[in-house]
């Protein structure tokens, strides 16, 4: 079993300090896993369901949302999974250490104006709004309580789920019309979902979470002036409901996306979550000295480093020194880079979580 660390306050009281850049006990912690991998972690630590390995591991906050009512927007197909909220399809793929469910066959791809148009989004009334508030109300005050995620809005990554990828990012470039209509009714969908979201629980809720992936290894997914000019709108509106609320919002950003950071300070983001050392302008280093005063941090523990490829003790030393730089000024939330992947050694994940409970103390 995991030996946690002293905890002089609650989890609530610790996420809530960490986003004002203020002195904790220890970091937060963050907990994302493919399922493969949360199978064995239970499995070697004898735990039997979800909750119970959260606490185990130290885990600060629990995610919350209104489950979907409504009647079905689209047909199943043998041998896939939809998901029915979006339209986006997968099958499922194996491989050596499991299996995932991978996005396929894309509707939108090359589809014509009258399939944009006709193309179903949910309705934000057909939510049970009620139930989620019963969730809530059971969580009580122990643990931090957030509402969205990486996928809201999400702009070019959900949508191509749905198109392609080289679809999304040709029709944005192109400002294509049904097109650009889709990706504004999904994204007016969400921010209705959100509202109504955050209204019925805001006495519970302690941070706001978003995505868009924006970045490939070594640059910017898009040019800056796309981005100002068709994304940077919608984005507003979700951080504009954040702060609405007095909320601070935090926000996944995949791969080199640091150069869009001043963007997000100068529209009230509080954080950035995921942030892939080996990308290029997102190592600890930078990201301290360029933003540290101004952004917290999620993340910065690699998925595609000494945790999957790397033995116990080089694990260790790569949570020790990730540490040393993020944890400096306060405002760090410990996590990995992305989902812990299938091919992760077990005995590195169980080291790492000791680690942080080892090193991840303000003393």
């Amino acid at each position: 079993m995991i030996k946690k660390a002293i905890e002089t306050m609650t989890s609530k009281k610790r996420v809530r300090l960490t986003f004002n850049h203020e002195k904790t006990d220890r970091v937060t912690i963050g907990y994302d896993t493919n399922g493969g991998i949360h199978a064995r972690l239970m499995q070697a630590l004898n735990i039997d369901n979800h909750e119970t390995l959260l606490q185990a591991l130290g885990v600060d906050y629990r995610g919350i949302g209104a489950p979907y009512i409504g009647k079905p927007l689209f047909e199943e197909i043998p041998d896939r999974h939809i998901n029915q909220l979006e339209g986006a399809v997968m099958r499922w793929v194996e491989h050596k250490t499991g299996g995932y469910w991978d996005f396929c066959d894309f509707p939108l791809k090359d589809a014509d104006d009258e399939v944009f148009y006709r193309f179903p989004v949910p309705n934000a009334d057909d939510f049970d709004y009620d139930a989620m508030l019963d969730h809530a109300e059971a969580i009580g005050n122990d643990y931090a309580l957030f509402v969205g995620g990486a996928g809201i809005p999400d702009i070019i990554n959900s949508n191509g789920r749905i198109m392609g990828m080289e679809d999304i990012l040709c029709h944005l470039l192109t400002e294509y019309e049904p097109a650009i209509d889709f990706v504004k009714r999904r994204a007016a969908f969400q921010l209705k979902l959100m509202e109504r979201t955050i209204d019925k629980i805001k006495d519970y809720i302690d941070f706001i979470w978003y995505g868009e992936d924006l970045g490939t290894q070594h640059t910017p997914l898009i040019g800056y002036d796309l981005y100002q000019k068709v994304m940077k709108p919608i984005h507003k509106q979700f951080f504009d409901l954040a702060n609405a609320y007095n909320l601070p919002c935090i926000v996944h950003t995949c791969g080199s996306s640091s150069w869009v950071y001043n963007d997000f300070i100068e529209m009230g983001v509080a954080g950035v979550d995921t942030l892939q050392p080996e990308a290029t302008n997102m190592s600890p280093e930078y990201l301290k000295k360029t933003f540290g005063s101004k952004l917290c941090f999620r993340g910065c523990l690699s998925t595609a480093g000494p945790l999957a490829y790397g033995t116990v003790d080089e694990t260790i030393e790569d949570v020790k020194q990730t540490l040393e730089i993020m944890m400096d000024g306060y405002g760090y939330h410990f996590a990995t880079s992305h989902a812990i992947q299938d091919n992760s050694p077990v005995e590195n994940v169980i080291a790492m979580y000791q680690a942080v409970h080892d090193f991840g103390v303000y003393l």
